[in-house]
């Protein structure tokens, strides 16, 4: 079969950046628990967007490209901005400060379901029954890992309960950005400055809310907290961002969601070897559950119309 009678989520346009994204993106979650330890984690986030908006802003002038935007297109970058670089991200290194960031990407695999949800009240994408099955799958497994996490945290079951909770607003949060990239509007305004922007835009609004709620900036210049910043800004946001939107709209936020099947693996792994996270057996078994059902919902033929 030759590329262009592929289909879309089967070429190399969209399987190389999908790959690129779920391997970067299944190394930040660790990286991210080390910017938890001197910095407030709004000003952590604040200055990985700083970073990532002005590279953005960089690679757009040096390309050329089109930074005039109309009230609607300022509207839209700053509904991105927000949705994305500051609530999502708040809400995961909030989450991280209560439960392992293997168990805080696995949680956040369940992407997928709000993002077939979203996509069917505001695009009209139809849900395949095989999606809502294997998602109810998934959901049952990660219930499993909660409750191995609240048995086994020496802080009780309050400290697992607040970290999915966490978890899930970020997930909310990040799939309003997902579904907004997939709209009309988002088509009519370069990604690039676009993303800029938002990114800029957002970096200014944790900045704002990290002094109201913590004080003045915080930076810590130790070698691990400088390295993981430029590697979240640069790796994880500027480069990884605008491949990932682009995915979306070219096959639609729930099948680009699919890259969080492979993302908790990745995650997991490092929490293993870095964090000590041990597999119980039902660890293990939610493990296996929440990924016997996203896998059912990655095979179905149409998952979405």
């Amino acid at each position: 079969m030759s590329d262009a009678t592929r289909p879309n989520s089967t070429r190399a346009a969209v399987l190389i950046p999908f790959a690129i994204v779920t391997l970067i993106w299944g190394s930040t979650w660790l990286v991210i628990r080390d910017q938890l330890s001197v910095v407030p984690a709004s000003w952590s986030v604040s200055y990985r967007f700083l970073v990532a908006g002005v590279a953005m802003l960089v690679w757009g002038l040096a390309t050329r490209e089109r930074f005039t935007f109309d009230a609607r297109g300022w509207a839209f970058a700053a509904a991105l901005g927000l949705a994305q670089f500051v609530l999502n991200f708040n809400f995961v290194y909030r989450a991280e400060q209560h439960i392992t960031s293997g168990l805080v990407a696995v949680v956040f695999a369940l992407l997928l379901v709000p993002n077939a949800v979203f996509a069917r009240i505001f695009l009209g994408q139809k849900l395949g029954r095989q999606l809502v099955i294997g998602s109810g799958i998934a959901m049952a497994g990660v219930v499993l890992l909660f409750i191995n996490e609240a048995r086994s945290d020496p802080h009780g079951p309050g400290a697992a309960l607040i970290g999915i909770a966490l978890t899930c607003c970020a997930i909310l949060s990040a799939s309003t950005a997902n579904v907004m990239q997939a709209t009309s509007v988002a088509t009519r305004y370069p990604m690039v400055p676009t993303l800029a922007v938002a990114m800029l835009i957002g970096s200014g609004l944790d900045a704002a809310w990290a002094w109201i709620t913590t004080g003045p900036p915080v930076f810590e210049w130790r070698l691990g907290y400088v390295a993981g910043t430029l590697y979240l800004g640069l790796a994880a946001s500027a480069l990884c961002f605008p491949l990932y939107f682009r995915v979306i709209r070219a096959i639609g936020p729930a099948k680009a969601a699919y890259s969080s099947v492979i993302v908790p693996v990745i995650a997991m792994l490092l929490s293993t070897v870095f964090e000590g996270y041990r597999w119980s057996t039902l660890a293990i078994g939610g493990g296996v559950l929440a990924g016997i059902g996203l896998v059912i919902a990655l095979t179905a033929r149409r998952p979405t119309r």
